[in-house]
């Protein structure tokens, strides 16, 4: 969305609210991580403010998403949550405007989508699970040891590339 904050720039009101939604499948949208699938649109509110100049936006956006967990491989479901605030400056009122502390607003326009993309990329989690004492998978027949312990043997293997080591301990 692209907000215009000309009355705001221009001291007519000192606060601009906002509300919307963005469906994750619109292009130059909110692209969901790998494996990931978000299950309705994102959920986007804030508010810009004006503080005797000082702009700041503050940006509270809910995704709900599909995954797997990365230890079971079970479903997933969960809504993450994302909240940034961003200090707003006028184009060509810095001398660095490359500068990721402030969002530029140019003609009186602020992009907020292209920051809660850039923010969710950042913060969106690499592994999910399903819940954090997950148990995962036995590494040789493959059962969900959330579901109770396997048949396998308990005979502990030694990683082929310290047998050497085993082989010293035996000397011993």
């Amino acid at each position: 969305m692209v907000l215009d904050i000309t009355s705001l720039i221009s001291g007519r009101v000192n606060k601009i609210d906002f509300n919307y939604t963005i469906e994750a499948t619109d292009e130059n949208s909110v692209i969901p991580p790998y494996d990931v699938s978000f299950t309705a649109p994102v959920r986007v509110s804030g508010i810009v403010t004006d503080n005797a100049g000082y702009i700041k936006l503050t940006v509270n956006a809910e995704i709900d998403y599909k995954s797997r967990c990365a230890r079971c491989l079970e479903d997933v479901f969960g809504t993450f949550t994302l909240e940034f605030n961003r200090t707003v400056a006028i184009s060509g009122t810095l001398q660095n405007e490359q500068n990721d502390d402030y969002v530029i607003c140019k003609n009186g326009l602020l992009d907020i989508d292209r920051e809660l993309v850039e923010d969710l990329m950042l913060e969106f989690p690499s592994k999910l699970l399903c819940k954090e004492e997950c148990a995962g998978l036995c590494s040789k027949c493959g059962k969900n040891l959330n579901l109770g312990p396997c048949d396998c043997p308990k005979k502990k293997e030694i990683d082929p590339r310290l047998a050497i080591l085993q082989k010293l301990l035996e000397n011993d």
